[in-house]
Order: C-alpha cells, then sequence, then structure tokens
C-alpha cells in the first residue's frame, strides 16, 4: 500500500503515529510511505522584504524540524519514508499531492475543532476531505 503520511509537528502528528504503531497494517516496511509537510507562504510584503534566498532557508528549516523527528521514528520501526516538503495552503497541497501521486491512503492528525470552529478558523483536516479523491484516515 502507498501511504501519504501528512505530518506539521504538532502534537496530533505524535498522536497519528502512535496509532499507527499500534497498527501493523498500516506501519510496515511492505508498504510504500511518503511524509508531506506544508510550510505556509509568508506574505508578498515580508517575502520582498527579507529575500528570496532568506525566505528559502527559513522554509527549508522549518520543514526539516518536522520531517525530522518522524524520519526517526519511522526508521525505528524498520519504515523507509521519502520526504517531501511543500509550501502553500496545507489542505490544497495535502490532497494535489495525494491525488497525482497516486497514494491509497492519506493518514493525518486532526487538531479537531469541531464544526463551529472549522466554520470560523478552517480545518485542513476539513479541506483535505472535502477535495481528496483517496480515502483518508483521521487521527485524533
Amino acid at each position: 500500500m502507498k501511504i501519504l503520511l501528512a505530518v506539521d509537528g504538532s502534537e496530533f502528528t505524535k498522536k497519528m503515529l502512535a496509532y499507527l504503531s499500534t497498527h501493523a497494517e498500516l506501519l510496515s516496511p511492505s508498504n510504500s510511505y511518503t511524509l508531506l509537510t506544508v510550510q505556509a507562504q509568508l506574505p508578498p510584503r515580508a517575502r520582498a522584504a527579507v529575500g528570496k534566498e532568506v525566505v528559502e532557508s527559513y522554509q527549508r528549516e522549518e520543514s526539516e524540524k518536522v520531517l525530522s523527528p518522524v524520519s526517526k521514528f519511522l526508521l525505528r520501526h524498520d519504515v523507509n519514508a521519502k520526504a517531501l516538503a511543500k509550501v502553500g495552503h496545507a489542505g490544497e497541497i495535502i490532497s494535489k499531492t495525494a491525488d497525482s501521486g497516486k497514494f491509497d491512503l492519506v493518514v493525518m492528525g486532526s487538531h479537531g475543532h469541531g464544526t463551529w470552529g472549522n466554520l470560523i478558523m478552517g480545518s485542513v483536516a476539513t479541506q483535505v476531505l472535502a477535495h481528496c479523491k483517496v480515502p483518508v484516515l483521521l487521527v485524533r
């Protein structure tokens, strides 16, 4: 099975990994894994003020802070995963990556704000569920 793990470095990513570690069919060396983290685009004025190189360096560092611990966790479970870092709107990027990469499953942690919270703040999980053609497993 080809699995996309959407990670953001939050406590919810840790809960998702804990869930995977207790389900051998989801965390197995026989599956193929890709880690995906999405960094928010900085506002245009901020990008212009600090310059392209500084912005790209910052986004690389932030992505590495998220991806490195997850990669180490997976390696402890004999799982080697490809890592992707992208910039943009997380829900949109996760959905497009899952669809274009022909993944069998997307697994992600959910902050679980609830219906009212989603109306006010929006939700990456809600966006992924709405737009992704690939099955999505949300862990809370």
